[in-house]
């Protein structure tokens, strides 16, 4: 499990990180991705304290949490998983929830797995209103621009089986530093290069019980004004990708 980090050290909570080890078998996989506080010695501790089930790649330079993410997945193929995904380095979504994503993923025999930010009656969602606002009419653009009715492409709680799908929709870069989760979705809808393309019904959207806006975050306002511009590129992308299929 890929976990993209950009000075984090004073939201880094080791004893979470250490029960997915412990309670559900995961290798973490720490990207340093060119922070300039105390990040790196926190997860060198970390890595020390891991029992040999927790890494860091350090990138030598910031670029992004979506190239964060792409590293670390690609060093994860490399090593040989199976399964790979991605979390926030705030554990926004905790523990609980991750290993329940996993457990829907085997039990349903899904080849990606989202966590779904739902605010519904008998849950724990907590998010700024401004957030969730903006959020939902992401998703609805982004819905439209996959042709998918996902309803949120933004939770950083995802996971996919290791497929040559996936290993082609992770080849080059992605356009956008925030966004690229609706890439990623949308080059494994249409397969990348001579990869073949995953189905609808290969995705499965999980609903939390519980989320929390942990206050923090890098992403800023011009930050989700960027997103607009960026899923536009996405969509020019996929257009191309369609005629070229």
């Amino acid at each position: 499990m890929v976990v993209p980090c950009f000075n984090e050290a004073a939201r880094l909570r080791d004893l979470p990180f250490h029960q997915l080890t412990a309670r559900g078998g995961l290798r973490l996989l720490f990207v340093d991705d060119g922070s300039s506080d105390g990040t790196a010695e926190r997860l060198a501790r970390m890595a020390a304290e891991g029992s040999g089930r927790v890494g860091v790649l350090s990138l030598p330079a910031n670029r992004g949490k979506g190239e964060a993410v792409r590293q670390g997945m690609l060093t994860a193929l490399g090593e040989g998983a199976r399964v790979v995904g991605y979390v926030d380095a705030d554990l926004s979504t905790p523990v609980e929830e991750i290993l329940r994503l996993l457990a829907e993923m085997e039990r349903r025999g899904a080849a990606v797995v989202m966590g779904a930010r739902v605010a519904l009656l008998g849950t724990a969602i907590q998010r700024r209103p401004h957030r969730h606002y903006l959020g939902r009419l992401f998703a609805t653009a982004a819905s439209v621009v996959l042709r998918l009715p996902v309803y949120d492409t933004q939770c950083g709680a995802k996971f996919f089986r290791v497929t040559p799908t996936l290993h082609g929709a992770l080849a080059k870069p992605f356009a956008s530093r925030w966004v690229f989760d609706v890439e990623l979705t949308g080059r494994l809808l249409l397969g990348a290069g001579r990869t073949p393309p995953l189905r609808p019904q290969d995705f499965l959207e999980v609903p939390l019980q519980e989320w929390t806006d942990v206050s923090g975050s890098k992403l800023r306002t011009v930050d989700m004004v960027r997103a607009i511009y960026d899923l536009a590129v996405i969509a020019a992308e996929l257009r191309a990708l369609r005629r070229a299929r």
